[in-house]
């Protein structure tokens, strides 16, 4: 039995369609990430997934039980790790932390051992009487993760768990993930980090207008696009004007073109090189172009016609 299945769900918000009959399921232990450009639809399916928004149709089940507003037993399974930091800045990473496990009902020796061994776990055990006011945003992050995982959940929910941190810091909650994944919690991630979902994830799913466009192991996604190259042209475009122009070249694909980026896809061999002699041909010399293997980005782009980071 998979910990977590999500079931052809559905949403609509008035006129728009969130969520298109969105599937996929999350191992015990294992790290699953959720990529998508804003608006794809990720937001919408966390809060199903956390029990906090009823889907118009299909279902979310854990450990074989349906979740839903009504469900706290269930919900109580889950522990979710926001975007937005929210801890209490003014206490003390042990102060927050009793505070939160108390909410769970938790108490004596069984709270303070898990508040003992989260602080370890993020290493901020020699700084937990101190405010967190004091904290740099990394420490903070980090604290965050011992508040989502207070309650011991089955389920870890992670919304840009790095977002504005230091790569020492990233590396070091990403560790942390690991570890905890590596315990038996099944953990699903969220980021606009591609090669922090290349190096952490088990298994990806990339979303967007509320439909799961691919989904697999790195190696299988990388499949899908295992003959293809991506050519990137850094300049000053007008988007309408040279969208025109860049698709009549022979035997490319223009996934998108922007004010700054001009991203081709063309099949790897001779064809890639026939591209850059045409593109060449219809930009300044100024202009930067580089070719890009396989990647995830460049299914994201593929499939999207965007780039993750996109705003």
């Amino acid at each position: 039995m998979h910990l977590v299945d999500v079931q052809n769900i559905k949403r609509s918000f008035n006129s728009v369609q969130a969520l298109d009959g969105v599937s996929f399921s999350v191992q015990k232990g294992e790290i699953f990430g959720l990529l998508g450009p804003n608006g794809a639809g990720k937001t919408t399916t966390v809060r199903i997934m956390t029990g906090v928004l009823r889907p118009d149709s299909g279902r979310v089940l854990i450990t074989g039980r349906e979740i839903s507003p009504a469900a706290s037993d269930i919900r109580r399974m889950v522990g979710v790790v926001p975007q937005q930091i929210t801890v209490y800045e003014e206490l003390t990473a042990l102060d927050n932390l009793v505070f939160w496990g108390k909410l769970y009902g938790l108490s004596g020796s069984t709270l303070r051992e898990r508040i003992r061994d989260l602080l370890e776990l993020v290493g901020l055990d020699t700084r937990a009487k101190d405010r967190v006011a004091t904290y740099s945003g990394g420490m903070k992050r980090r604290l965050n993760l011992c508040m989502g995982l207070i309650h011991n959940p089955q389920l870890l929910i992670l919304d840009e768990p790095t977002l504005g941190i230091d790569p020492q810091a990233r590396l070091l909650l990403l560790e942390r993930v690991r570890e905890i994944a590596e315990a038996g919690t099944g953990v699903v991630y969220t980021t606009h980090y591609l090669e922090e979902a290349e190096s952490i994830c088990n298994r990806i799913a990339i979303i967007d207008h509320g439909r799961v466009l691919a989904l697999g192991t790195l190696q299988d996604l990388l499949t899908q696009i295992k003959h293809r190259d991506l050519i990137r042209v850094s300049g000053h475009f007008n988007p309408e004007i040279d969208r025109e122009r860049f698709s009549r070249i022979d035997n490319v694909n223009l996934k998108t073109v922007e004010q700054e980026l001009a991203v081709f896809e063309v099949s790897t061999g001779s064809t890639t090189t026939d591209a850059i002699g045409a593109i060449l041909q219809m930009i300044p010399r100024s202009y930067s172009i580089s070719v890009e293997k396989p990647t995830l980005q460049s299914l994201f782009i593929q499939l999207t016609g965007r780039e993750l980071r996109d705003q």
